[in-house]
């Protein structure tokens, strides 16, 4: 497993501890009709997602507006460390091809899943970006109320599993 340190001048992250189980958070993560149940923070809501779970597979998810107006976003699966990480990006799309974000910036997501050995999870999720204005917009654009609202659904869904 590489280790990754986060930057504080780059980096956006949540943590918290959740009581499902790590098994079940990985699964909402990692399974496409479940993902589309939580991933976007109410009113938002995702329509689609395709994921094909290997290096260099896609990682595609298309979100709505309250207004209607659709956001896809399409991305590549770097590492997948079964049960407890998921790594992907936006800055290339499948087969590692390098992208261009369309009104946007690129950023690297670090899901990191762990018990908590209380039965449930240690769940930290952090965006990583190339300089400090792309942290900036992420940031201001609600990173850490959008992401965390977004676990709230997550678990949602994981408990109804």
């Amino acid at each position: 497993m590489t280790v990754y340190t986060v930057d504080p001048e780059l980096d956006l992250v949540l943590e918290r501890n959740v009581d499902v189980a790590p098994e079940l958070v990985w699964r909402a993560w990692t399974t496409p009709e479940l993902l589309v149940q939580w991933f976007a923070p109410k009113p938002w809501t995702t329509t689609s997602c395709e994921m094909d779970l290997q290096p260099g597979g896609r990682c595609n998810t298309t979100m709505r507006s309250p207004e209607g107006d659709e956001y896809p976003n399409t991305g590549c699966i770097l590492a997948v460390e079964e049960g407890t990480r998921l790594v992907f990006t936006s800055a290339m799309g499948e087969g590692f091809r390098p992208q261009i974000v369309e009104g946007g910036f690129p950023f690297t997501a670090v899901i990191s899943i762990e018990p908590d050995g209380n039965g449930g999870t240690k769940y930290t999720a952090t965006a990583i970006h190339a300089d400090s204005s792309a942290k900036k917009q992420h940031e201001e654009m609600g990173f850490i109320e959008g992401w965390g609202a977004a676990l709230d659904q997550l678990v949602e869904v994981a408990k109804s599993l």
